[in-house]
C-alpha cells in the first residue's frame, strides 16, 4: 500500500477515514476495514483487533509507526524575464504581438490557484515550445517551469488556437468569395481566374508502434504528409493534416473538402498544382514534354506561380521549427500542433511580422506524377481548358 495515501488519515474511537473517502469499523469482526479512494482508485487495508486497539491508545506512535507527516509544501521555480534583445527569436513574434495573441486566442483563461501561469505565460510555453526542436525540458528551463507544467499548458493552448481555425484559415465556398480570390491572385500573377496553389509538404515524426509502415515516406522517414492551399497573399486558405507520409499527393487531394468544392464551382476558378495531381478543368498542371512554345510557355509562367505554396512552406517552417525537425509527442496530438502552426503563420501575415531567414531546405518529396492514362470526361476537358489558357498567355506575352 502506497503511504502516501494515508498522509492525511484521521484516527478516533469509533472509525477511520481518509480524505477521499470513509468508513465504519464493523465491532463484530477481529479485523477493521478502511477504505481509501485515491485517483479514482479504491484500495482496501484491514486492520487487526490487536492494530486497533494498541494505536488508540497513542496516537502519535500510530503516526510514527505509518511513517505519516504533514502535507508537503509546493516549492515552484522561479520563474524567468525574457531579454528583449532575444524576444523575437524565442517566440517568434513581437512582445507586443505576443500580448495581442494572449488577449486573441486565451481571453477566456484565467487561474486564481496559488502559483498558476497567467496568461501570457502559457502563451509563451506554447511559442517557445514550436519555436524549437521541439524539447519540453528545454522550454521549462526557458520559462521557468516544470516538464510536466509545460506538457499540459502546451496541449492546453494548442486546443484553444485550433478552436478558432475556421476564422483564420477560409477557403472560398462562394461565387462572390472566388471572384475576389481571382482578383487578389491577379494582382501579382498572370495566370487567368486562379485563386491560388496548392502543394504538400511532410513534417517528421517519430516512428508509431502501431501501424508504423503507413507513416514511412518515400525517403524512409516517418512523417504526415500535409496539403494545404495558399491564395495571392501567401496565406494559408485550407489546410489537410490528417494524412500519414505514405500516402500520395493525388490520393489526399481526391478525398479533400476542397476537391468537391473545386468540382461544383461555377466561377471559373482554378488552382495550380504540380504533376504530383492529375490535371482537371478546375486544376491546371504542367504539360510533360513540352514542344510547342505555348506549351513552353505556360509550364513557365505555371513554374513561377504554383511555387508561391512551396514559398509559404518554407516560411511556416522558419518561424516554427518545430516542423522541420522532429515531432516527438504522442501520434494522435500531432495534426492539432502541425494546425496551429499553420494558423498562426496567417495571424502573423495579418500582423505583419517580419519573415525568418533560414537557408536551410523545405522537406518536399518528389512525387510521382499522377497517372494520367485515363480517357474521361474530367481529363479532357482538363486538357482542352489548359490548350486555352496556354494560348492565350502566349498571345499576351507577345503582345507585351
Amino acid at each position: 500500500m502506497n503511504k502516501r495515501l494515508f498522509t492525511t488519515l484521521q484516527f478516533s474511537n469509533n472509525y477511520f477515514c481518509g480524505t477521499c473517502s470513509s468508513c465504519g469499523m464493523n465491532k463484530s469482526s477481529k479485523y477493521y476495514n478502511l477504505f481509501v479512494v485515491c485517483s479514482g482508485a479504491c484500495y482496501k487495508v484491514v486492520f487487526s483487533e490487536w492494530f486497533c486497539s494498541q494505536f488508540r491508545k497513542k496516537k502519535q506512535d500510530m503516526a510514527m509507526f505509518m511513517n505519516l507527516s504533514e502535507r508537503r509544501q509546493k516549492i515552484y521555480v522561479n520563474r524567468r524575464n525574457t531579454n528583449s534583445d532575444n524576444y523575437r527569436n524565442l517566440y517568434r513574434f513581437t512582445e507586443e504581438n505576443v500580448e495581442w495573441l494572449t488577449e486573441e486566442f486565451l481571453a477566456s483563461c484565467s487561474e486564481t490557484r496559488g502559483g498558476a501561469l497567467n496568461r501570457d505565460r502559457k502563451m509563451r510555453t506554447f511559442l517557445r515550445y514550436i519555436g524549437d526542436p521541439g524539447f519540453q525540458v528545454g522550454v521549462g528551463e526557458v520559462i521557468g517551469i516544470h516538464q510536466t507544467t509545460a506538457c499540459k499548458t502546451i496541449w492546453d493552448v494548442c486546443q484553444k488556437i485550433t478552436e478558432k481555425v475556421d476564422r483564420w484559415i477560409q477557403f472560398p465556398n462562394s461565387i462572390e468569395d472566388m471572384k475576389r480570390a481571382q482578383v487578389l491572385w491577379s494582382k501579382n500573377h498572370k495566370f487567368p481566374q486562379a485563386i491560388g496553389a496548392i502543394d504538400c509538404t511532410h513534417v517528421l515524426i517519430m516512428k508509431p508502434h502501431d501501424h508504423g509502415d503507413e507513416f514511412v515516406n518515400r525517403k524512409g522517414s516517418a512523417s504526415f504528409n500535409i496539403q494545404a492551399t495558399c491564395d495571392g497573399k501567401e496565406a494559408f486558405t485550407s489546410i489537410d493534416c490528417s494524412w500519414p507520409g505514405s500516402v500520395h499527393d493525388s490520393r489526399i487531394w481526391k478525398n479533400s473538402a476542397i476537391h468537391n468544392i473545386m468540382n461544383e464551382n461555377s466561377s471559373g476558378a482554378i488552382l495550380l498544382g504540380d504533376e504530383g495531381y492529375g490535371i482537371a478543368p478546375w486544376l491546371m498542371t504542367p504539360y510533360r514534354n513540352p514542344d510547342m512554345p505555348q506549351q513552353m510557355n505556360y509550364n513557365k509562367i505555371h513554374s513561377r506561380e504554383r511555387v508561391v505554396i512551396e514559398r509559404v512552406f518554407g516560411q511556416v517552417k522558419r518561424r516554427f521549427p518545430i516542423l522541420k525537425s522532429k515531432i516527438r509527442i504522442r501520434t494522435d496530438r500531432i495534426p492539432t500542433i502541425i494546425l496551429a502552426c499553420f494558423i498562426l503563420h496567417n495571424v502573423a501575415k495579418y500582423l505583419g511580422e517580419e519573415e525568418f531567414e533560414d537557408d536551410s531546405a523545405d522537406l518536399r518529396l518528389h512525387v510521382a506524377p499522377a497517372n494520367e492514362n485515363r480517357n474521361d470526361t474530367i481529363k479532357m476537358r482538363g486538357d482542352s481548358r489548359r490548350d486555352l489558357i496556354s494560348q492565350f498567355l502566349f498571345d499576351r506575352t507577345n503582345v507585351l
